[in-house]
């Protein structure tokens, strides 16, 4: 057990972290929301191919025709490098501002639990850090292999599928960017839930933040559900510079566990016995005192009995 000393220097410094990191959690959220529709948005331009484009050559007897139908959409893939490696920049710092996030919470997690799970860390830092990366890295090999395509004079649908995914840089930077991006949302996961249990993020804040682990190592539905990382990180944000509405999680400025009761309400707002805890009393919580049963006057029932009498 830490002593008081120790949780009031723990607090403290948890403080001045969190007020360093308010202002790059909002704009890791804003930028991380950018980032998509920016994305999603040149992806979305780009031509396409029907059914019945795709079957034109096969229906005119070419089994591998010199130009594939998708050879367009390398092209314009191509033409706007410029768009798609802008968006992934973006989310890099975004995820860099989610990696500090993430690491604010494990420490303070690790101090009110000292038994959680400790390689949760590094999953965070080095999987958080390489996913961005390799994100980029991504769009930079993309732009290469399609403006090779581009300018050069195979067309085929070979030359397509070498320009899209399977090329050597493409297979490689697609495995190491899947390793990463595991290890990162296993990271995450398992330190909000930590968090959780301690009573650090409330509840609702707890499975939006596993939510958000998943969608960023699997970016499912567009920009639209990209908004809710993006949204965890602007409410960490608040939360860091103690706007959080109604109050904060008690376990902040305890600097011990206060999980949350399947109530709702923190059972750490009441002392055992109605007596504050050495870590509730040197971080100044208010300590709300036990119901008591009101008594009941019997001196009318007296004057009832008197005047009968």
């Amino acid at each position: 057990m830490a002593s008081a000393s120790e949780i009031r220097q723990q607090v403290e410094r948890e403080s001045e972290r969190r007020g360093r990191l308010a202002v790059p959690a909002f704009a890791g959220g804003m930028l991380y929301l950018l980032s998509a529709i920016i994305i999603e948005a040149t992806i979305k331009a780009a031509p396409t191919v029907g059914i019945f484009q795709g079957l034109t050559p096969a229906l005119a007897g070419e089994s591998d025709p010199a130009v594939s139908p998708r050879a367009n959409e390398v092209k314009y893939i191509s033409h706007h490098a410029f768009s798609l490696i802008t968006g992934s920049a973006l989310a890099v710092v975004a995820v860099g501002s989610l990696v500090l996030i993430l690491l604010l919470l494990f420490d303070a997690t690790s101090f009110r639990r000292p038994n959680s799970w400790a390689i949760a860390r590094p999953l965070v830092l080095f999987g958080g850090g390489a996913f961005a990366l390799i994100s980029l890295a991504h769009q930079v090999v993309a732009a290469l292999e399609t403006h090779s395509f581009a300018v050069g004079s195979d067309h085929s649908t070979h030359a397509v599928d070498q320009a899209l995914s399977k090329s050597t840089p493409n297979l490689i930077v697609a495995y190491v960017a899947l390793l990463a991006g595991l290890a990162f949302a296993v990271g995450m996961i398992t330190v909000v839930l930590n968090a959780l249990r301690v009573g650090l993020l409330p509840r609702w804040m707890g499975i939006l933040g596993i939510f958000t682990g998943i969608l960023i190592f699997l970016p499912l539905g567009g920009a639209e559900l990209q908004v809710v990382p993006s949204f965890w990180m602007v409410m960490m944000g608040i939360l860091f510079i103690g706007k959080w509405p109604n109050e904060e999680p008690l376990a902040w400025a305890a600097g011990e566990a206060r999980p949350w009761p399947p109530g709702g309400r923190r059972g750490a707002a009441i002392a055992v016995a109605g007596k504050p805890t050495p870590a509730m009393a040197g971080a100044g919580g208010d300590v709300v005192p036990e119901p008591t049963n009101p008594v009941r006057s019997t001196s009318r029932k007296r004057r009832k009995r008197g005047s009968r009498g």
